[in-house]
């Protein structure tokens, strides 16, 4: 099969497109043949390194977010079929260990991430676990599918099981036409609160404004903070905010922090603008202003935040596809961050 190869860490001179060896399932494996994947800003850093998955080794194929038709079978997968269409979930725990035994499965010490430190979806076809991939309902484009799985689910869990969003309570999002963003916009509104929206152009800002943000903040990146706290202070009558949602990390922690209310919750989940931040421990513990790490989603939440989404009501767009062969030029546009959805890949 064709797929795209990363030797080293670099630039996207790393990236190659090879003929590979076809992957043969195992017991409680299928082979599915990858019909579209979705990019992710982990796909970049992992290349550029170091590594941000521990078990990544080169050469490596990424690629997360997947979706596809089961093409084999191996024994024991239960009742998937050969033709069937999928999405799957990319985490894959042992479900041996006491972590996983006792349902906490987020934090099993022996999981694998397809697209991460395994195989993953910038191939023409992917081997997974058969309880990792979920049936996709005939209404649903496989092209969209592959646009779910990594930032509904980490919004989903950031917003509610970590954050305790509830109905009348405020949040703010920055970056709000990137993945994780656009999902939690949409995720808060349907739990009934209101939100603030930041981002770094006017076309961004309408865009989040039409999946349903409330207030919108025009924020770049030499925007300062107090500028934005500013901004968040009139749209809630000076109090703050209940809760921020922070995937973005140190070019935004400030915001993030001086924005809340009292006894608000500072939800992160991401650091795409660095590994450190600075709190200021008197302001922090005077507020009573909490921060809460948002730790990876328990298999059953996958299933779940699907589910909410073959209801309906709910959109991800594409920002711009690529054929696999052009999968440097897609990690390009992510990289530029001019994206307004997701990037997608199209073997």
């Amino acid at each position: 099969m064709q797929a795209v190869v990363q030797h080293g860490f670099g630039g996207v001179e790393v990236l190659a497109v090879e003929t590979v060896p076809d992957p043969v399932p195992g017991a409680g494996e299928v082979v599915v043949q990858v019909a579209a994947c979705g990019l992710n800003h982990l796909d970049v850093m992992q290349r550029r390194g170091p590594a941000k998955i521990p078990g990544f080794a080169s050469p490596h194929i990424a690629g997360m977010d997947i979706a596809g038709t089961v093409v084999a079978v191996g024994p024991a997968v239960g009742e998937l079929r050969e033709g069937d269409r999928v999405v799957v979930n990319p985490a894959v725990p042992c479900r041996k260990c006491e972590t996983c035994l006792r349902g906490d499965d987020g934090f099993c010490p022996n999981t694998r991430v397809l697209g991460g430190n395994a195989p993953g979806g910038y191939a023409e076809y992917v081997l997974v676990p058969a309880l990792n991939a979920h049936l996709v309902p005939d209404h649903v484009p496989l092209a969209e599918a592959a646009l779910l799985p990594t930032i509904w689910t980490t919004a989903w869990h950031a917003l509610s099981p970590v954050g305790g969003l509830r109905e009348g309570e405020t949040l703010l999002v920055h970056a709000a036409a990137s993945g994780v963003s656009l999902a939690a916009v949409q995720l808060a509104k349907q739990l009934g609160a209101t939100v603030i929206a930041t981002a770094s152009s006017t076309d961004k800002l309408a865009f989040a404004g039409g999946i349903g943000a409330d207030h919108l903040i025009l924020a770049g990146a030499g925007t300062p903070y107090e500028q934005v706290v500013g901004a968040v202070r009139e749209a809630t009558d000076g109090r703050g905010v209940d809760m921020v949602l922070d995937h973005v990390g140190p070019a935004t922690w400030p915001a993030s922090l001086f924005s809340l209310a009292p006894r608000g919750r500072l939800v992160f989940v991401g650091d795409t603008s660095g590994a450190e931040a600075t709190v200021p421990l008197e302001y922090s513990f005077h507020f009573g202003l909490k921060l809460l790490g948002s730790d990876p989603y328990p298999a059953r939440e996958f299933g779940e935040v699907l589910e909410r989404y073959w209801r309906g009501g709910l959109v991800t767009p594409v920002d711009e596809e690529f054929p696999l062969a052009d999968a440097a030029a897609a990690q390009s546009r992510l990289e530029e961050r001019r994206a307004v959805g997701k990037v997608l890949l199209r073997p």
